[in-house]
């Protein structure tokens, strides 16, 4: 049974930072792809960033810069660090198996002074 729990989300202010994590199980972590996403109120859930099995990244032009994804094989652990966070940022993040329908639960984020 393949779990995915994300951890980190809160809320902090305009130009502060948040690092989410995303535990997984049920799966061989260190051969799958791994992706964070998004989804704001009233919009259409998103990519946010993409890290695959060996290491590489991709995100998505809104937080090129400020975002950055990263995993530990070893605690099968995939990890969001959010810099100078904006508003527009608010959502409910999400981690998912790339090419799968495994999705953790979500995690809100709100970005507010």
């Amino acid at each position: 049974q393949v779990q995915l729990e994300e951890s980190g989300g809160g809320l902090v202010q305009p130009g502060g930072s948040l690092r989410l994590s995303c535990a997984a199980s049920g799966i061989i972590f260190r051969f799958n792809d791994m992706g964070w996403y998004r989804q704001a109120p009233g919009k259409q859930r998103e990519p946010v960033a993409a890290i695959s099995s060996g290491g590489s990244t991709n995100y998505a032009d809104s937080v090129k810069g400020r975002f950055t994804i990263s995993r530990d094989n070893a605690k099968k652990t995939v990890h969001l660090q959010m810099n100078s966070l904006k508003p527009e940022d608010t959502a409910v993040y999400y981690c998912r198996v790339e090419d799968s329908d495994y999705w953790g639960q979500g995690t809100q984020v709100t970005v507010s002074s």
